[in-house]
């Protein structure tokens, strides 16, 4: 196997583990063992299961986005590429990998490169916008915020959350957008600035794109949610085998604002900024001693286990040395634009 592949997933492996076993000992109280007794193996069929809505229904919008440009995708393609994400997105920093495997896999079942970058950039934003949408609904449902925060401040954030996709949406209508990148960038060097108006170029061909196709978009953005949200259930599923009271509501809102985070962590898939949030937000809707395992337990099974399944589909389609192809791709798609 290629050695820097080899190289990559040992590294991830043992900050896995180091982090997984830190979050575990920090946390770990002596009624941690009396809990685990109580613990339901049938939970993890049941967590597995929402997993696995979860991933077709990421899988449905993937069909859905295709389709709006005019593309058709097969249903193993369409798993290798929902796969795929979760594979290079854990072994690059920031989960820039992810956006390039799923551009390798549509590019390898044929779709142009420049309608797989659109589909690619719609799907997150698509996730973004709809947890954006969803964090009004957290902060006036979840009493233990509002306590922290003033009710004032509150709804100013949830006025701004809302508002947020409506006026990018608006704005990538008018030339405004472009003259601040202009005026912005104008001291930087000129491949700096070059990059910049790519990637806005790209933001706004992708509403462009969603402004021609509403309804395709509005089945793709509620598929997303589905998908998010059943992911996200994971961890209640396990909350219910520990024999644990919750609020499900409140539950389900925490997993929003810690995946919302994860968006725009540099860590390769949000790793260790993941179980930290998760010990932060949970310790107080928990025993003692639980909130460790069930971070480890969410990140395991909604995280680790599509990483396997997504390193099995990805080295066998294109090998052990995919991490230097993705390297060659992304240089590729780069070089295709500046021309």
């Amino acid at each position: 196997m290629n050695k820097k592949l080899l190289w990559r997933l040992a590294a991830l492996f043992a900050l896995v583990l180091a982090i997984s076993a830190a979050v575990i000992y920090f946390t770990f109280d002596i009624r941690t063992l009396d809990y685990l007794t109580m613990f339901q193996p049938m939970s993890i069929l049941m967590a597995l299961g929402i997993l696995g809505v979860g991933l077709l229904f990421d899988g449905l919008r993937l069909i859905t986005l295709a389709k709006v440009t005019d593309e058709e995708l097969t249903l193993k393609q369409i798993v290798n590429v929902v796969l795929s994400n979760y594979f290079l997105a854990l072994v690059t920093p920031g989960a820039s990998g992810g956006a390039i495997a799923q551009v390798m896999f549509m590019k390898k079942a044929g779709v142009p490169v420049a309608k797989a970058t659109v589909v690619v950039l719609v799907r997150t934003i698509m996730s973004i916008n709809f947890l954006i949408l969803l964090v009004p609904v957290v902060f006036f449902t979840d009493k233990d915020i509002n306590t922290w925060i003033p009710t004032s401040v509150l709804a100013t954030v949830s006025v701004g959350f809302v508002s947020l996709p409506i006026i990018a949406f608006f704005l990538m209508r008018t030339e405004y957008p472009e003259k601040w990148l202009d005026f912005l960038t104008r001291k930087l060097a000129y491949r700096t600035r070059q990059k910049c108006f790519i990637w806005y170029q790209e933001f706004k061909n992708a509403f462009v794109i969603m402004g021609k196709h509403p309804m395709m978009v509005l089945r793709a953005f509620i598929e997303s949610g589905i998908s998010l949200l059943c992911i996200y259930a994971t961890v209640p599923a396990y909350f219910t085998g520990m024999n644990i009271d919750y609020n499900l509501t409140q539950v389900m809102g925490r997993m929003v604002l810690i995946n919302l985070v994860l968006y725009f962590s540099p860590t390769p898939g949000g790793s260790g900024i993941a179980e930290a949030g998760f010990v932060m937000l949970f310790k107080n809707l928990l025993p003692n001693g639980l909130a460790g395992i069930m971070a480890v337990l969410w990140r395991f099974t909604a995280e680790y286990l599509p990483f396997l399944l997504g390193g099995f589909v990805t080295i066998r389609a294109f090998g052990s040395d995919v991490m230097n192809m993705a390297t060659i791709e992304a240089k590729e798609d780069k070089e295709d634009k500046d021309a």
